[in-house]
């Protein structure tokens, strides 16, 4: 038998999550667990069922009572979640126990209205709709969140267009950038993922109703002559404030499966720029690092460790959020009108892909916001290597007397005689005699300024990250 607590909690004890997981607070933020928490979601069908009420009541399929008796008992807090739980494993969802003790809780106050509890709707119809409700709350915080990320990005592309270091592939060193450009890349792509979310709102916040088999024949069958059933589909979504599908999508999670994929987008983004981070705060490379806070990247055994501690929690994301996704795109081929044990698998899924991405979120937005960048460094690791990453570029002034292939094998051998003898690249190739031939020694000198040789670096950055958005300084918060 469920319980009905008879007192609420405080307003206090409202705003409080769930008790959170030893790690909850590592991996997401304290936002999005009261999001996802075990309140929030009772809640979310509970909002779901009040609406329901007071449509039915306004078109006059049950009375205007029954509807604010039922309204006054949609309120998470009167219910003994443990007990909903224990039934739920039952009963095989969370809906089918909290419409009973709703209803049990409506009877004690009015026997009448209890009848109408829950009035031509099916279980899915609740628990879709309240999981909708709170994907609305987490894609508006995850908004917000990529604008800041966003302002910030912009700030430090242009803070450091300028900013030459050096590029690398296949993790060696290859040709002079800036680092203006690397975050400009980061930017771009945090951008493409803010038009995702923009676009994705109309398709996935949309309302549930459908009745036990998609038909609403239960609302059809007690509308009042003239009243349409669809006209209380549209009370109810714009009660709820979410969009009205076509038709019920019971069977049809490609909805789900999209805020799922673009969660599984956005961290693998926060994972690469994480991934950069976390390289180029090497020892040996030690051209960003992290911001330093009392308590943050420390070693419980060696004090002169700082970790990038940032990078390793949205990398950890990336790693665990597209195996959560895969979940949700093999739930998707669900049986007739109603699927049976690919749709339970989308309830806890999706919330914790939702929990990790804010929390690598959140996490990169303080790496970015206070990154720390060594221009020094990020020099003297573009003359570390011989002035080898001009290679390309002296083999290109060579090209213009000597054509292609010979130029290229010439470079190529001066390029591991420098390697051997540990020597400049450019002294080497002012030994050769056909260099000489080519060109003065003031301009083989020349070619060996990496800004020189920075293509359209900066011009890129200018291109992808607009003007107005580089005001703000590393750190800054959105306006």
């Amino acid at each position: 038998m469920l319980r009905i607590r008879k007192a609420a909690t405080t307003d206090s004890q409202m705003s409080l999550p769930d008790q959170p997981r030893l790690l909850d607070l590592l991996f997401s933020t304290a936002d999005f667990l009261e999001i996802f928490s075990n309140r929030r979601i009772l809640q979310g069908m509970l909002d779901f069922e009040a609406a329901l009420a007071r449509a039915e009541a306004v078109h006059g399929i049950i009375p205007s009572k029954a509807a604010a008796a039922i309204e006054s008992q949609c309120r998470a807090e009167l219910f003994d979640v443990a007990a909903i739980a224990r039934e739920a494993a039952s009963a095989g969802n969370l809906a089918i126990p909290l419409v009973k003790a709703l209803t049990a809780s409506v009877a004690t106050r009015n026997p009448e209205a209890a009848r109408f509890v829950h009035f031509g709707a099916t279980s899915q119809d609740a628990i879709d709709t309240g999981l909708i409700l709170q994907l609305r709350d987490a894609i508006t915080r995850i908004q917000s969140d990529l604008e800041r990320l966003s302002r910030a990005l912009a700030a430090l592309a242009h803070e450091h267009k300028h900013t030459a270091m050096v590029g690398r592939t296949w993790m060696q060193q290859a040709l002079p950038i800036t680092f203006g450009l690397k975050v400009a890349g980061w930017y771009s792509a945090i951008e493409r993922h803010r038009t995702r979310l923009r676009e994705l709102r109309s398709r996935v916040l949309v309302l549930q109703l459908g009745g036990a088999a998609g038909t609403l024949a239960g609302l059809v069958s007690f509308a009042p002559p003239g009243t349409d059933a669809l006209t209380i589909v549209a009370a109810v979504a714009k009660d709820l404030d979410l969009g009205v599908p076509d038709l019920p999508w019971h069977a049809e999670r490609d909805r789900i499966a999209e805020v799922g994929a673009f969660f599984g987008l956005l961290t693998g983004t926060l994972g690469k720029i994480a991934r950069d981070v976390s390289l180029l705060m090497q020892t040996e490379i030690a051209e960003v690092f992290e911001p330093a806070a009392e308590g943050r990247g420390g070693s419980s055994t060696m004090p002169q460790k700082r970790n990038p501690v940032g990078s390793a929690i949205a990398l950890s994301a990336a790693i665990r959020v597209p195996g959560l996704v895969s979940t949700l795109l093999a739930a998707m081929p669900q049986e007739n009108e109603r699927g049976m044990g690919n749709w339970h698998a989308e309830w806890e899924t999706l919330p914790e892909i939702a929990r990790l991405t804010a929390g690598a979120l959140a996490q990169m937005i303080q790496v970015v916001e206070g990154l720390e960048v060594d221009r020094d460094r990020m020099a003297k690791n573009l003359a570390l290597n011989l002035d080898l990453v001009l290679a390309e570029a002296v083999t290109l002034a060579l090209v213009r007397g000597m054509g292609r292939p010979a130029a290229h094998e010439l470079v190529q051998r001066a390029c591991r005689s420098a390697i051997e003898r540990k020597r400049q690249l450019r002294d080497v190739l002012w030994e050769d005699s056909r260099v000489r031939e080519q060109m003065s020694r003031d301009y083989l000198e020349t070619i060996f300024d990496p800004k020189a040789y920075l293509g359209l670096a900066e011009v890129w950055v200018d291109r992808a990250v607009p003007a107005n958005l580089k005001t703000a300084a590393s750190g800054a918060k959105p306006e």
